[in-house]
């Protein structure tokens, strides 16, 4: 019998290979076995959530399971960041994060992990800029008249940041070295929460990203004085950028990728990698990033060594940048 069942499962192998089908080893499971995480370090409602939120439904419809969007804010993004570190590297836990969480964090934070070594990149998934934008009722109406109004207020007015080191809190400390101003840094749980504030009238201004910020801008909740870019916004054409604005150079890409816990299989990062690709070619999701004021990069720059190489230079311009200003945690 024992030589029976041999010759049998020989042929079965045999005819298996010749139909191509696969032998999995005993108590393999297909990747995605089980619902997965998405972790956004910041709070519900601010830029980086509300992109996960749009992404998150429809990677899941492309890998036929459920993800999970866990936000888990504080300390820049970093209790997220060693949160997902820690994860089981098998593609169930997953985080999205930008130029804040994985480059600034590792210049200006101590951190028990590495921003780079520490992940398994798995793509670029869009290129943001910032805006500078204040309260309705403040005086100035233009970023000439918002910086002459900031130096006949020295250290009185409040920017919101979402934490020390944070995008918001950069862009602020160069704009002061620019401008000869200064000013106090309002730290929130993420810049969601900040903007509540801010059209509340209960801070001055922010350095936001424009996803979180155009929407208020066009209801007329909040003013606008330039875009962080040498190019205007297809989607707020009206406003200027800081080159015409009278600010030349001031440029910030707040860029959003998405990465998995170090050493997850290659071929986990390739199935993600491929689902998200898909998702970005959908005309409802490019329309809507558009109307965020995020570009979604071409198709060579979503992959996970694009993302890589693209992370790698944003640290090497970026850290010394930080380190020559003095940036510490608030």
């Amino acid at each position: 019998m024992r030589g029976l069942w041999a010759g049998l499962r020989g042929d079965l192998i045999v005819l298996c290979a010749l139909v191509g089908w696969a032998i999995a080893p005993a108590g393999a499971q297909p990747f995605p076995s089980r619902p997965m995480t998405l972790v956004v370090p910041f709070a519900a409602g601010g830029p980086t959530d509300t992109l996960a939120r749009i992404l998150s439904e429809r990677i899941a419809a492309e890998l036929h399971t459920t993800i999970v969007v866990e936000n888990v804010a504080g300390a820049s993004g970093s209790i997220a960041g060693a949160r997902v570190a820690r994860a089981a590297a098998d593609g169930t836990t997953i985080t999205i994060g930008h130029w804040g969480t994985h480059v600034l964090n590792g210049a200006i934070l101590k951190l028990p992990y590495d921003v780079v070594a520490d992940f398994e990149p798995v793509a670029m998934i869009a290129m943001g800029t910032q805006l500078i934008v204040g309260r309705k009722t403040l005086e100035a109406n233009n970023l000439k008249e918002l910086i002459a109004w900031l130096k006949a207020h020295p250290g009185k007015a409040t920017a919101g940041t979402a934490g020390a080191g944070t995008g918001a809190h950069v862009a602020g400390v160069f704009f002061k070295d620019k401008t000869g101003t200064d000013f106090q840094f309002v730290p929130y749980r993420g810049a969601g929460p900040a903007m509540i504030d801010l059209v509340a009238g209960q801070i001055d201004i922010m350095f936001d990203q424009a996803s979180n910020s155009l929407a208020h801008v066009k209801s007329g909740a909040i003013k606008a004085f330039a875009v962080t870019s040498p190019t205007r916004l297809a989607s707020a054409p009206d406003i200027p950028t800081v080159d015409e604005a009278g600010l030349s150079g001031l440029y910030i890409s707040y860029w959003h990728g998405i990465w998995a816990p170090k050493n997850t299989p290659k071929e986990i990062v390739t199935k993600l990698n491929a689902a998200i690709i898909a998702v970005l070619a959908e005309p409802s999701v490019r329309q809507r990033f558009a109307e965020l004021g995020q570009e979604i990069p071409p198709l060579a720059q979503q992959t996970p060594a694009a993302l890589a190489s693209f992370q790698k230079a944003e640290t090497e311009k970026w850290w010394p940048i930080v380190k020559a200003a003095d940036i510490k945690p608030e």
